[in-house]
């Protein structure tokens, strides 16, 4: 699988149809979900400057990427010309492969392990 990191500076007005445009359902996804090869985006705001944002667009193959965007051109023209008036400025910060995925912990149970759960039992049992 491959990612394709872009950033994204947002003018300050053009932040709420940045986000629908690029968030679930929306028209970015839209354009490539039926698409062979394509698995899905995401959005990430910076935390410290609200106008900055990261897309990460998720495909099997470069090449299946390649061949949708040649299949889907005028569309995906059309598209990009409507994000031109929202956007300061547009990076493509790279291609990548994924080479492993990191594991998470599930909600609630961050730091604890089994063998410490055991021990918290056996106390309030004793008690």
């Amino acid at each position: 699988m491959i990612e394709i990191v872009r950033e994204f500076v947002v003018k300050e007005e053009a932040r709420g149809q940045f986000e629908l445009a690029y968030g679930p359902g929306g028209a970015w996804s839209k354009l490539f979900a039926r698409c062979p090869g394509f698995r899905g985006t995401t959005l990430l705001r910076d935390t410290k400057n609200p106008n900055r944002y990261l897309t990460m667009d998720f495909w099997e193959t470069e090449a299946q990427r390649e061949q949708v965007l040649a299949d889907r051109k005028a569309e995906y023209s059309r598209l990009n010309a409507t994000f031109t008036d929202w956007i300061v400025s547009k990076t493509e910060v790279g291609v990548f492969r994924m080479l492993a995925e990191a594991t998470v912990r599930p909600l609630g149970r961050a730091g604890r392990s089994r063998a410490g759960e055991a021990r918290r039992r056996n106390r309030r049992k004793s008690r």
